[in-house]
């Protein structure tokens, strides 16, 4: 007996001592998590200070179920709600949208260092080779030494004079295939990617000279791609949000992103190709003779560089890809939202038209020395990507470290967006802001550089667009031939619709089916 009560005793004793050990650990161990935590948030913030206000989001997937199809107008919504910087999350990924010029400016500007890389998603790797081009790159030398050589060889000053035949033939050719067409229906972005197609492939590469790309199939070729790619970067992807999960490639994206760029690598293969081919069967003196020096031929050079100039063929391909895809889409885009407000507009398309009138004159077609003299243009273009910018939120960004905006903590690696489209419309900045209204960019002459935050409809800081001194003469150039040569008109019982789709970029609802009619007397200048 007794000495049951002894083992009886004992195990409690030993049973007690045991949940002592196990309270004492569990306790220490959640002080040793607390402090780790602290320690971990106070090493990715700036003095403790906190992460910028947002919703309440649910395990896992975080704000994913709450997420609508037209982000630029829920953003909009919730910065009402939450201030003009808050956060939300997406899976294990952290947000940040930045929502006023004044926050901007400390992206763009005051830390455009720390924020000038970018958020690489899965399918923009795929379509880059890894980050190898301008748009999606990193800052580091290699992206610096690819935009280094695309401005220099292909947009500076010199370069731009020189190509400038190609974009005056390309035009004319539209007019002349517009011509064609009177009185039946025209597809307004469809005109305006073939002509910016043509001119760039002819800028990029001789297309009249070199094997395979002379197809009457190309600019048709290219568009479904560039719309797939566009389509595709636009896609919500599971593998961006639970970065455990990329290998799996749930919802095809990256695959899907690979047949574009294999389709891309084929079509540069075969170019790049036919331009070896043809070198092949001239002498150097004869090349440098026919003084022959298009990008394409500028960027084989540079593979012969021994030094950090030098470029290998993936470096050569992403190139191209973004002069191809960004150049092409965008371009379009923007050409169509400007026709469709412009023909919304009865008294604006009447002024517009009575200045190319004016600086043009009845008996001549637009040349790009106009350019310069059409104001009220370029006020309707302005006022256009105001109010429809190309790229809504710009391609975003992923900060270096963490670093202190707006008084908030932003940790490293999240992706940062400028709602762009938010500040455009936002009233504290602008009056009217939903009024369609030219005269405005004649009162403030900004321009695209994003000198002041307010409107940047291409970025600002040094990731602004390198292309948008050849973009902003096309845009000008095609807008302005259309609208000198012809007169337009929607076909009979359609109303006019100028609600956008929000994806990579801002696009029409319904694409802008339009009618031309003849305005020049002299026939010979459509020919």
């Amino acid at each position: 007996m007794a000495q049951g009560n002894y083992s009886v005793s004992g195990w409690w004793e030993v049973r007690n001592n045991d949940n002592e050990l196990i309270v004492l650990v569990v306790t220490t161990s959640v002080l040793i998590l607390a402090i780790l935590w602290y320690k971990f948030k106070l090493s990715n913030s700036s003095n403790g200070a906190p992460l910028p206000p947002g919703p309440r989001s649910l395990p896992v997937v975080g704000y994913i179920p709450f997420l609508s199809p037209n982000l630029h107008t829920q953003f909009t919504n919730m910065a009402q709600t939450y201030g003009p910087i808050f956060k939300f999350k997406m899976g294990s990924k952290l947000y940040v949208v930045i929502n006023t010029p004044e926050l901007a400016k400390v992206v763009v500007r005051d830390q455009d260092e720390t924020f000038s890389n970018r958020d690489q998603t899965a399918a923009a790797l795929v379509i880059t080779n890894g980050g190898q081009d301008i748009a999606f790159s990193d800052n580091n030398p290699n992206w610096r030494k690819l935009r280094k050589i695309f401005i220099h060889e292909m947009l500076s000053k010199n370069n731009l004079e020189a190509s400038g035949y190609f974009r005056r033939d390309e035009v004319r050719k539209t007019v002349k295939n517009v011509f064609g067409k009177i009185g039946t229906k025209v597809d307004i972005r469809e005109i305006a990617f073939s002509t910016e197609t043509n001119v760039l492939t002819r800028t990029v590469w001789d297309s009249t000279s070199d094997k395979g790309v002379t197809s009457s199939n190309l600019v048709a070729e290219i568009d479904m791609v560039a719309s797939n790619i566009v389509r595709i970067l636009g896609q919500m992807n599971l593998s961006d949000l639970f970065p455990s999960l990329a290998r799996f490639d749930l919802q095809g994206v990256a695959r899907d992103m690979k047949k574009q760029s294999d389709m891309l690598d084929q079509l540069f293969t075969r170019i790049i190709e036919g331009r070896n081919e043809s070198n092949l069967k001239r002498s150097q003196d004869e090349v440098e003779r026919e003084g022959k020096k298009d990008f394409l031929q500028v960027l084989l050079n540079y593979r012969n560089e021994e030094d950090a100039k030098s470029l290998n063929m993936i470096q050569i391909k992403a190139l191209l890809v973004d002069v191809m895809i960004a150049g092409t889409e965008t371009t379009a885009t923007i050409v169509e939202w400007v026709m469709s407000n412009i023909m919304e507009n009865h008294s604006i398309m009447k002024r517009v038209q009575e200045e190319l009138e004016g600086v043009v004159g009845l008996n001549n077609m637009v040349e790009e020395s106009h350019l310069p003299k059409l104001q009220y243009l370029a006020a309707t273009i302005k006022e256009t990507l105001r109010m429809y910018p190309t790229v809504p939120f710009l391609i975003p960004r992923s900060p270096s470290k963490a670093c202190m905006v707006g008084g908030y903590m932003i940790p490293k690696g999240c992706t940062v967006i400028l709602n762009v489209w938010s500040i455009h419309r936002d009233p504290r900045y602008w009056d009217n802001p939903l009024e369609f209204n030219p005269e405005r960019f004649l009162t403030h002459n900004w321009d695209y550089k994003g000198n002041n935050l307010m409107y940047f409809p291409f970025g600002s800081g040094r990731r602004l667009c390198p292309g948008l001194p050849l973009a902003e003469k096309m845009i000008m150039l095609i807008v302005g031939s259309l609208l000198h040569s012809f007169d337009w008109s929607l076909p009979k019982g359609e109303e006019h619709d100028l609600i956008e789709t929000c994806g990579m970029t801002l696009k029409k609802r319904k694409p802008l089916i339009a009618i031309p009619s003849q305005r020049l007397s002299d026939v010979g200048l459509y020919m």
